[in-house]
C-alpha cells in the first residue's frame, strides 16, 4: 500500500506562484511514477504531469508546459509540483497519484494509476 498526503494549495492571485508537495509513505518502491492530475467543476481529470522515482525527465502536458514544474526528493519520498504564472484557468483541485510497476510509456490517463491522495484545492483569482 502507498499513502499520499497533499498539501501547499490555496488561494492566489493571477501571475503568483504556488508549491504544492505529495508525501508518499508505504511501499514506496513498488511505485514506478508519481502523476499530477486535476479536476475542475464540471470537467473530467486532467493529467498535469509524471515524474519517475529513479529514471527520466518529467513528462508535462502542453497547458502547463513551461509555467509547472515537477521535481521529486527521494530521500523524502516526497514528489513537488511548482506552479508560476498561474491563471483563472488552472482552478481546480489537484491530486497527485502513484502508479505501481515498470512502464515503457510515461503514463498519462488516470486508470493506470493505483493510489491517489485526497485532492487539495488551487484557487487562482483574477
Amino acid at each position: 500500500q502507498v499513502q499520499l498526503v497533499e498539501s501547499g494549495g490555496g488561494l492566489v492571485q493571477a501571475g503568483g506562484s504556488l508549491r504544492l508537495s505529495c508525501a508518499a509513505s508505504g511501499r514506496t518502491r513498488s511505485s514506478y511514477a508519481m502523476g499530477w492530475f486535476r479536476q475542475a467543476p464540471g470537467k473530467e481529470r486532467e493529467f498535469v504531469g509524471a515524474i519517475s522515482w529513479s529514471g527520466g525527465n518529467p513528462f508535462y502536458a502542453d497547458s502547463v508546459k513551461g509555467r509547472f514544474t515537477i521535481s521529486r526528493d527521494n530521500a523524502k519520498n516526497t514528489v513537488y509540483l511548482e506552479m508560476n504564472s498561474l491563471k483563472p484557468e488552472d482552478t481546480a483541485v489537484y491530486y497527485c497519484a502513484a502508479k505501481i510497476g515498470f512502464s515503457t510509456l510515461v503514463p498519462t490517463t488516470s486508470a493506470t494509476y493505483n493510489y491517489w491522495g485526497q485532492g487539495t484545492q488551487v484557487t487562482v483569482s483574477s
